[in-house]
């Protein structure tokens, strides 16, 4: 969730068809009832950040970052893969997603 109160994995989630949703949600509870997971599901991608790799209908791929805090898997970002390399903007959108996270978690502490 956002700082202003947006889930934007759940809405990306929710506008994917049906086949799309039902892959990634299946991959994202395995990760979070047999974590910690590695390759090739699971893909450490920067300290405190993980991509959940999903693979599609018709050869298409998902990748959902998210980073775990304490016993909770929080999604940061989800979207459809268009190129083999992983495009620098969703990297950062994700990176800034957890450092917003830790900070929300640390000022309610």
């Amino acid at each position: 969730m956002t700082q202003s109160g947006n889930e934007p994995v759940r809405e990306w989630l929710r506008a994917l068809e049906t086949d799309y949703k039902k892959s990634i949600g299946e991959d994202i509870k395995l990760i979070q009832f047999r974590w910690p997971l590695g390759m090739p599901l699971v893909r450490k991608m920067e300290n405190d950040l993980w991509e959940a790799r999903s693979n599609l209908a018709h050869g298409n791929i998902s990748r959902v970052f998210f980073t775990i805090s304490g016993s909770q898997m929080v999604l940061l970002h989800g979207f459809i893969k268009k190129a083999q390399k992983t495009p620098k903007k969703e990297i950062e959108l994700a990176r800034r997603r957890k450092n917003e996270w830790f900070k929300e978690v640390k000022n309610n502490e």
